[in-house]
């Protein structure tokens, strides 16, 4: 498989428990951050998939700057969000380089950084 060491694309999958009462509310949350999430030229996917009380949001951005604009621009919602689930898991995917500028930054959300060693983007 063809390896990628120059590829700059950073995914985010963080995975929340919902408190069964709060689903609708967390779902508009969603909705708050996927509107701010539009206006972010570094943002390349964004979304919310649901299972239940379980929500998991798929993100791509250009690179590990684009992915820490995003959590600027949104940490307020997310915050919100944090009062009514628990973020299960904060799992974080792109090339070594993008994921070091990361883990400082998201230290206090328990992230863990998966380091691409192959693969192939369209």
């Amino acid at each position: 498989m063809p390896t990628l060491p120059s590829d700059s694309v950073c995914s985010l999958a963080p995975v929340f428990a919902i408190q069964p009462d709060q689903v609708e509310a967390f779902k508009r949350l969603g909705e708050a951050m996927l509107q701010r999430t539009q206006s972010e030229p570094g943002c390349l996917y964004y979304g919310f998939c649901y299972d239940g009380a379980t929500a998991r949001c798929r993100e791509g951005y250009r690179d590990a700057q684009a992915l820490l604009a995003h959590l600027d621009n949104v940490g307020d919602l997310l915050e919100q969000a944090q009062a009514i689930a628990t973020l299960e898991r904060f799992e974080v995917f792109g090339a070594a380089d993008q994921l070091e500028q990361l883990r400082e930054p998201l230290a206090a959300l328990n992230a863990r950084f998966f380091v691409m060693a192959a693969g192939f983007r369209r």
